[in-house]
């Protein structure tokens, strides 16, 4: 059993992959959604502790600054990565999540996409190119979870 972390930029396709994982069976968490986050942005020691402490077999999709601090209990860590031009086109048409539909956000998305993307390239165990259709890199991460 395995336990995966999709980590990235917004609009670089983690929900959507996380998703088409779950409609094939896999037990996934998405944590940009729901209890998982504080008030400050991060995870919740206490309820990602118990998530991960009972869960043999799971893909949890989010970006967070303590996420680091989990590291050890994920098999891998996987980095979808994208152009910055393509998180921001797919922000702009995207009708499920608002965040990047301001000229702030967007702004936010640039100056993430060059700090932020490189540490997390730095720590993850896979990196998966985005750009691919959506089907490619499930069965990329379908594959890390055998």
């Amino acid at each position: 059993m395995v336990r995966l972390l999709i980590t990235g930029m917004s609009g670089v396709g983690k929900s959507s992959v996380l998703r088409q994982l779950g409609e094939r069976g896999h037990p996934t968490v998405d944590t940009d959604y729901g209890p998982w986050t504080t008030e400050s942005g991060m995870w919740d020691d206490m309820l990602m502790g118990a998530l991960l402490g009972e869960s043999t077999e799971l893909v949890v999709s989010g970006t967070v600054e303590n996420q680091g601090d989990f590291y050890d209990r994920f098999d891998h860590v996987v980095l979808l990565s994208a152009p910055v031009s393509v998180l921001l086109d797919r922000v702009r048409q995207r009708t499920t999540n608002p965040y990047g539909s301001t000229a702030a956000e967007r702004e936010e998305i640039r100056s993430n996409h060059a700090s932020v993307e490189p540490l997390l390239r730095a720590t993850a165990t896979v990196e998966i190119d985005a750009t691919q259709p959506l089907r490619h890199i499930v069965d990329r991460v379908e594959e890390l979870l055998r």
